[in-house]
C-alpha cells in the first residue's frame, strides 16, 4: 500500500501560487525588472494517417515540438543590457542566453519550481508608450525565442 503524503491527502488544501510571485533569471543581464511573463507554451503537431484497410479510422502520431514565444514586460530604466543583447541579435550577432522563469513560494523568497528556457534569443521589441498626461511607468516588451523548454 502506497502512503499518501499531506499534499495528496483527501481534503487536504493547496492553494495555488499567485501569478505576481515570480522572477526572471537572464544569464548575463544584471538589471532586468519584469512586470508580467506571458506566452509559455508547448504545441506538439499532430501527424494524421489512415491504415490500409481500415479507410473509416484516422490515427495521430505526435509530430514536431513548437514552443510559443515568451512576451517579457518590464519598466524602462537607464540599464542598457536588454538593448545591448537585442541589437546584437538585429545585427546578426545571435547571443543565444539560457532564461530561467521562477515561481515563489508565499514568502516571496523561496523558489517553487521554474521553467528553463535553453538558447533563448530577442526576437522582437515594443517601446514603452509615452503620454504627455499619463503618471503610469514606461513599459517595455520583449519577445523571447528559444529551443527548449525544461521544467525543473
Amino acid at each position: 500500500m502506497v502512503e499518501a503524503t499531506a499534499q495528496s491527502s483527501t481534503g487536504a488544501v493547496i492553494d495555488p501560487y499567485r501569478n505576481y510571485n515570480f522572477k526572471l533569471e537572464i544569464q548575463g543581464i544584471v538589471e532586468g525588472h519584469f512586470t508580467e511573463c506571458s506566452g509559455l507554451g508547448i504545441k506538439v503537431h499532430t501527424i494524421r494517417y489512415r491504415e490500409a484497410g481500415l479507410a473509416q479510422i484516422v490515427r495521430a502520431l505526435p509530430g514536431a515540438v513548437e514552443y510559443a514565444d515568451v512576451t517579457l514586460r518590464y519598466g524602462l530604466t537607464r540599464s542598457r543590457d536588454i538593448w545591448d543583447w537585442l541589437m546584437r541579435t538585429v545585427s546578426g550577432q545571435i547571443d543565444r542566453r539560457n532564461v530561467s522563469i521562477c515561481m515563489q513560494e508565499p514568502d516571496g523568497v523561496t523558489e517553487a519550481l521554474r521553467w528553463n528556457l535553453i538558447n533563448a534569443f530577442p526576437s522582437e521589441w515594443c517601446g514603452a508608450a509615452l503620454d504627455g498626461l499619463g503618471r503610469e511607468a514606461a513599459i517595455e516588451q520583449l519577445k523571447l525565442s528559444f529551443d527548449k523548454l525544461e521544467r525543473a
